[in-house]
């Protein structure tokens, strides 16, 4: 599953990306922190920050861990999306998480502050 996800979000199919996880989640295949970034760069690659989000939301509940590659995707669907508000939102839970952000995380969240 995770590499057809992959594929999707390679070539910006969210909603088919979304479709594989949500099969996935019903046939009780196990999800992870790769799962669930692809899905969110999947929907950031189309600008569907509010996908994303709700997705990014969903990955406690179901104890699957967030990680750097999932906070930068779900700052940039927010940047991508316009929403430098949300976009500034990740980039704080992440930098309380102790995640260590990069250029790429730094890098969304100017962006997203520059559409303002």
């Amino acid at each position: 599953f995770n590499a057809a996800i992959s594929a999707c979000e390679k070539g910006a199919r969210w909603e088919k990306a979304l479709l594989l996880l949500t099969s996935m989640v019903q046939s009780t295949v196990e999800t992870d922190t790769i799962t669930f970034s692809a899905v969110i760069s999947a929907c950031e690659k189309d600008g569907q920050w509010e996908k994303a989000s709700l997705i990014f939301s969903s990955m406690a509940p179901k104890m699957v861990e967030s990680n750097a590659i999932t906070f930068n995707a779900a700052v940039s669907a927010c940047e991508k999306g316009g929403e430098w508000e949300k976009a500034l939102q990740f980039f704080g839970v992440m930098f309380r998480s102790s995640l260590e952000s990069d250029s790429i995380t730094y890098n969304a969240a100017i962006s997203a502050c520059e559409k303002r």
